[in-house]
């Protein structure tokens, strides 16, 4: 089931886009959500195609090329991606036209771009790809399940490389909307402060990240994914600890073997007990976390990925990414294990190697 990523392409509420650099210079964001960092898009879209394009289909088909440019690839084998809810923009702007036109005179530009499936779809068209098409809408697990799927495609030689990826926006509508439930918190914060804040809720975030995936490694390989596991809805800390334990040692590696655990640490009180029960009990390493640069939502173990792929090839991990810096050391980055949840249902764990 090893898979080995050649090339990524992130865009976040970060300066993600450019892969040489690691999070140089970490950008704060004082809004209750946090929004991405768009790139120049006519260097990858024809500038007469991107009159009719939504923002989250340009951040998609922008951030595949990205992708695919790093990897060498001009045609995938596959495209696969995960999306919690989709294109949240589109779904709005055609609700919004039944209610403004009483349901008459309807253009069906917002309804047709407003299926989950709409990104695999476009960036298919832009690249010309009529191989293997899937999206996959799983809740937090949306993006765990479309790399598992390009996992398989190439574990079983139905493709020599794959390009996955995971997407979610969020709009001004849907985070009145968000806020109102215990999952936000109520208070505008320092998005690079955010575990200062000890209160219910985390920030809201989007992102969309593609990586490309292929059975061996080159000399444009970033790291190896070993493997990746799924957890719903653990009862307890121990039960998350016991089952992180067995999948190590299924992977013929010991909590001794990790150099750097990312944990998805995103301010919340009721929830973060997960996360401080491996930094305190089980594992003794370098911990680094990711949501106070990414924000929360149902598909940011994409950014999860990315950090941790960008870590072992860049062999360091960025200050501003520390978690416990009191207790840091340097050494080389070999095994990286990331553990995320989302809002303690759906529970994730990739295993990168060198």
């Amino acid at each position: 089931m090893e898979v080995y990523i050649q090339g990524i392409g992130n865009i976040s509420p970060q300066n993600t886009s450019d892969n040489s650099t690691f999070l140089n210079e970490p950008l704060n964001h004082e809004a209750g959500y946090l929004l991405c960092v768009e790139p120049n898009y006519k260097d990858y879209i024809n500038p007469i195609q991107l009159r009719r394009m939504s923002k989250l289909i340009k951040m998609g088909i922008t951030a595949s090329k990205m992708c695919l440019q790093e990897a060498g690839i001009e045609n995938p084998g596959a495209i696969i991606t995960g999306t919690g809810l989709g294109l949240v923009g589109d779904t709005e702007k055609f609700l919004n036209q039944v209610l403004d036109y009483n349901e008459e005179f309807l253009t069906p530009t917002a309804f047709i771009q407003s299926t989950h499936n709409t990104i695999s779809g476009q960036v298919a068209i832009a690249l010309q790809c009529y191989n293997y098409n899937n999206t996959y809408s799983h809740r937090g697990f949306s993006f765990e399940s479309a790399l598992l799927d390009g996992m398989l495609l190439i574990h079983n030689k139905d493709a020599e490389n794959v390009l996955v990826g995971g997407f979610d926006e969020i709009t001004p509508e849907h985070y009145s909307i968000v806020k109102k439930t215990r999952w936000v918190k109520k208070e505008n914060i320092n998005s690079l402060e955010l575990l200062n804040h000890k209160t219910q809720g985390s920030i809201v975030g989007e992102g969309v990240a593609f990586f490309s995936l292929a059975g061996e490694r080159n000399d444009k390989t970033y790291a190896r994914i070993k493997n990746i596991k799924t957890i719903y809805k653990p009862q307890s800390n121990e039960e998350v600890a016991e089952k992180i334990d067995l999948f190590l040692k299924e992977n013929g590696l010991s909590k001794e073997d990790i150099d750097l655990v990312v944990l998805g640490l995103n301010g919340n009180t009721e929830t973060d007990h997960y996360y401080n029960y491996l930094s305190d009990n089980y594992f003794n390493t370098n911990y680094a976390y990711f949501k106070h640069l990414s924000g929360d939502f149902h598909t940011a173990g994409t950014f999860g990925l990315w950090f941790a792929a960008m870590a072992v090839k860049h062999q360091m991990v960025p200050q501003i990414a520390r978690y416990r810096k009191e207790n840091f050391i340097e050494k080389p980055i070999r095994n990286v294990l990331v553990y995320n949840h989302f809002r303690n249902v759906d529970h994730s764990i990739f295993l990168l190697t060198q």
